[in-house]
């Protein structure tokens, strides 16, 4: 079954060479593809097309206009400690431990470490080996969107089909530092892809931004109109086919064949095919397959 969401993350030079890093780390994960694109807005740009432990992912080098934060983060579930101790030292190296290494009430071992390249992970000893999902993006509603993640959960999964929400874990009154924040830890499903969102105790004052967006596969003009009038909120964010929605999450509304013409198309076709939707906010399928075909 096609995947949904594709998490893409944007580097500045570096997607392909994490990428391979990332590849490394876990069972089930390769790179399916990589491309040069020539004469974007970022000059020539590196598209990257990996999976990591059976979860799709899609990279670009385009420049260094964003940095990760920990208001998007990758929570991975670990069944083996041994596992865990290793994947924890590779992305330990370089980058910088946000919290140690250790038993922890929710887990007899956990570490939230930031990798080399500014990408953000939460490890976590899971026993039973329950995660269906073994890589799942997590949301950390901060400033001005803390407190919201009851509301954005509903949003979302009203606007995917095929979606459900697994588990709420609110905190108890006193117990969060900043006091706007209300959900402790969340899990919802859209349309097959797990989600996790949490807000942000803690005061910080990252915000969401455009290094890790999500990609929603369309297979018709009328699924493009459809998640872009639900998602887009920022008229100003809207450019190549990306949105903002109204928590500032960014997301790429596109073809689901987007990667496949990138990568697999002959030099031509890709510098039609980019020439035509650079020029688009929301894209239109029948001009875009035009231009792939020289029409």
């Amino acid at each position: 079954m096609m995947q949904k969401i594709i998490p893409h993350l944007w580097f500045d030079k570096e997607a392909k060479e994490a990428a391979e890093f990332y590849a490394g780390l876990f069972q089930g994960s390769g790179i399916e593809g990589s491309v040069i694109i020539k004469d974007t807005p970022s000059g020539d740009t590196e598209m990257v097309s990996f999976s990591l432990a059976g979860v799709e992912f899609e990279a670009i080098s385009a420049g260094p206009y964003f940095r990760f934060n920990p208001s998007i983060n990758l929570l991975v579930s670990f069944d083996h400690k041994e596992e865990l101790r290793r994947v924890w030292e590779a992305l330990s190296e370089g980058g910088e431990e946000r919290m140690a290494l250790g038993e922890y009430p929710f887990s007899e071992l956990y570490s939230w470490v930031e990798d080399r390249f500014g990408l953000n992970w939460q490890l976590l000893y899971d026993k039973e080996g329950s995660a269906s999902q073994r890589i799942v993006p997590v949301m950390m509603f901060s400033n001005g969107v803390c407190g919201r993640v009851e509301e954005a959960i509903e949003y979302y999964t009203d606007i995917f089909k095929n979606s459900s929400v697994d588990l709420i874990s609110k905190y108890s009154e006193g117990e969060a530092p900043d006091g706007r924040a209300v959900v402790k830890f969340s899990s919802f499903n859209l349309d097959g892809f797990e989600i996790s969102a949490m807000d942000n105790a803690m005061g910080a004052d990252f915000t969401f931004n455009e290094a890790f967006s999500f990609q929603v596969l369309c297979r018709d003009q009328e699924e493009i109109d459809y998640y872009w009038e639900k998602l887009s909120a920022d008229p100003e964010a809207e450019v190549c086919g990306w949105l903002k929605d109204k928590y500032g999450v960014s997301w790429q509304i596109i073809p689901y064949n987007m990667s496949q013409v990138m990568l697999d198309g002959s030099p031509e076709e890709r510098d039609r095919y980019t020439k035509a939707f650079l020029q688009m906010k929301k894209f239109d399928l029948e001009d875009l397959e035009k231009a792939r075909l020289g029409k």
